[in-house]
């Protein structure tokens, strides 16, 4: 697959499922209506939470076009294992980057609804690496996705960037 086309593929990928996920089913949900909060400041941290997450959301998405050659969508999956970027300090950053979105609407509109959602799509996702993506990113990229994993947390960042073996 071409840069562009993996570009243009992972772009419509974004909006669709990330955009339905984290956007358009929060909204859904609780309407985007402020309730009172759940503590001082929670605004405040749902904005931040927000931010950081789509952060590494877009970046990554953008890196499986240009270092991995394909997209996040299983149909044009990438060609190159994507360890750049974000993926240096966490193995899901998309996975992380959507549930910290979510999470922040949740502290942003102090939505009970949002927040039971978000730790329902955070299990989905956490059930769908398991059970799928890392044996097929294992079976598919061998020892370099091994060495991966091994060095690489699969939720929580570790503070210094891993460092690829040459």
């Amino acid at each position: 697959m071409r840069k562009v086309s993996a570009l243009i593929g992972s772009a419509i990928f974004l909006v669709v499922v990330p955009g339905t996920v984290a956007g358009l089913a929060p909204w859904w949900i609780g309407q985007w209506r402020v309730h009172p909060p759940f503590f001082v400041f929670a605004d405040i941290v749902g904005i931040v939470l927000i931010a950081l997450g789509l952060v590494p959301l877009l970046e990554s998405f953008v890196r499986f076009a240009l270092e991995g050659l394909g997209t996040p969508a299983p149909i044009a999956p990438p060609q190159q294992l994507v360890v750049g970027g974000f993926y240096r300090h966490v193995r899901n950053p998309m996975y992380v980057g959507v549930v910290a979105v979510i999470l922040g609407q949740a502290l942003l509109f102090s939505d009970r609804g949002v927040l039971i959602y978000a730790a329902i799509v955070w299990l989905g996702f956490h059930l769908f690496v398991l059970a799928y993506e890392e044996p097929t990113l294992s079976e598919k990229f061998g020892a370099s996705y091994d060495a991966f994993r091994a060095n690489v947390p699969r939720w929580l960042p570790r503070l210094t960037p891993w460092r690829q073996a040459s």
